[in-house]
C-alpha cells in the first residue's frame, strides 16, 4: 500500500486494521498524528485554508500559488502543468468545504504512534527535506517508530513529487514491494 500525505495516513491505518491483507507500506509526506511533531508552516496553512474567490481564474490562480508554496526549492517549477492540472482539477469538482473536511479528518484521526510501532512488515518512508505543509521530521517520527523502517530524505523536495524524481520513486516503491 502507497500513500502519500493524508494517503500516508491512511495507508498507515490500512496497515494497522488489516496486516493479513497489507503485505508492505509506503508513506510518503505523511505522519503518525503524534502531538509532538512538527507543525505545519503557518503561512502554507493559512493558504490551504483560505476561503476561495468568486471567480474561476482566480481560484485556479490561488491553486497554482497554493502549489508553489507547497513545491520544493530544489526543482523547478512547472507552472504550465500545475495550472492545467488546477484547471482540470477545478472544472471536474470545485467544492472547498473538502479541504477543511480533510483537514478535520487529519486533526481528529489521531495518534496512530503505538499502533505503528506494532508493525512487521517491509516499510519506506519517504519525505522531502523542504516540506512546510508536513514538515521533513514527521517523516522521521513515522520512520523511527515502525520497526525496521527504512527513510529517504529527498533534498529539496517540498509537499509533492517533482517530475524529475518522480521515476526514481517508483523504483524505491518497486524494490521495496518486491521484498
Amino acid at each position: 500500500v502507497v500513500g502519500m500525505s493524508m494517503g500516508g495516513m491512511i495507508a498507515q491505518l490500512l496497515a494497522i486494521g488489516h496486516p493479513d491483507r497489507v503485505q508492505s507500506l509506503v508513506s510518503i509526506m505523511s505522519a503518525t498524528g503524534d502531538p509532538r511533531e512538527p507543525r505545519s508552516d503557518p503561512a502554507v496553512l493559512a493558504r490551504l485554508l483560505a476561503p476561495p474567490p468568486p471567480e474561476r481564474e482566480a481560484r485556479i490562480e490561488q491553486s497554482v500559488e497554493l502549489w508553489r508554496l507547497l513545491s520544493g526549492p530544489g526543482f523547478e517549477f512547472p507552472e504550465e502543468r500545475i495550472r492545467a492540472r488546477c484547471a482540470r482539477d477545478h472544472d471536474r469538482s470545485f467544492y472547498p468545504e473538502g479541504a477543511v473536511r480533510q483537514f478535520a479528518a487529519i486533526v481528529a484521526g489521531g495518534s496512530r504512534t503505538a499502533a505503528l510501532g506494532e508493525l512487521d512488515l517491509p516499510t519506506l518512508v519517504i519525505h522531502g527535506g523542504a516540506d512546510r505543509l508536513v514538515p521533513v521530521g514527521c517523516g522521521r517520527m513515522t520512520a523511527d517508530v515502525i520497526p525496521g523502517a527504512e527513510f529517504v530524505e529527498i533534498d529539496g523536495m517540498g509537499h509533492d513529487i517533482p517530475v524529475e524524481i518522480a521515476e526514481d520513486i517508483a523504483t524505491m516503491i518497486a524494490a521495496l514491494a518486491t521484498r
